[in-house]
């Protein structure tokens, strides 16, 4: 079995379509506005709404969080769209403990936080864009994944 083969089990020309979209859905993005499509942006953006607190109504969510919840949508239709087309008959499940998809949950959106962007943010738009900041924080980011990974693995985990 080659390498390729081993590392990508379901084929990889798909892979290679959706990169190849959102690459140039985000480079439109910024070269049609000036505005980067990172998605804990749109998470804060939209917290703008509810949240009256100083950090939630800063001028970079409440003028951006039309568009961002615009953008948020159209990744939900378009993940429908793929399902309906192309995904598996049934539901997905997974073996993960709900209480364990929480803490994950909670312990991403803090370091997105922390690195002031999340995955789609720095790997996407900040690495295209040259900036060094986004770098270090892409290494952060999967040091940090295959880490967990290995760990939870170890200690016999899913």
């Amino acid at each position: 079995m080659c390498v390729i083969d081993s590392l990508f089990p379901l084929g990889w020309a798909h892979y290679l379509v959706g990169g190849l979209l959102i690459g140039l859905g985000v480079s439109l993005l910024f070269v049609l506005t000036g505005w980067v499509g990172g998605m804990s942006t749109v998470f804060s953006s939209t917290w703008s709404y509810v949240s009256k607190r100083p950090f939630f109504q800063q001028a970079r969510f409440v003028d951006t969080r039309a568009w961002r919840l615009v953008f948020a949508l159209g990744l939900v239709i378009g993940a429908a769209v793929w399902w309906a087309w192309r995904g598996p008959a049934g539901a997905m499940v997974t073996g993960v403990p709900l209480w364990q998809l929480g803490v994950g949950g909670v312990l991403v959106g803090f370091g997105a936080r922390q690195a002031n962007g999340c995955t789609s943010g720095h790997g996407i738009c900040g690495l295209s864009s040259l900036q060094l900041p986004s770098l270090l924080a892409v290494i952060t980011f999967m040091a940090t994944g295959f880490i967990t990974a290995n760990l939870v693995r170890m200690l016999g985990g899913h």
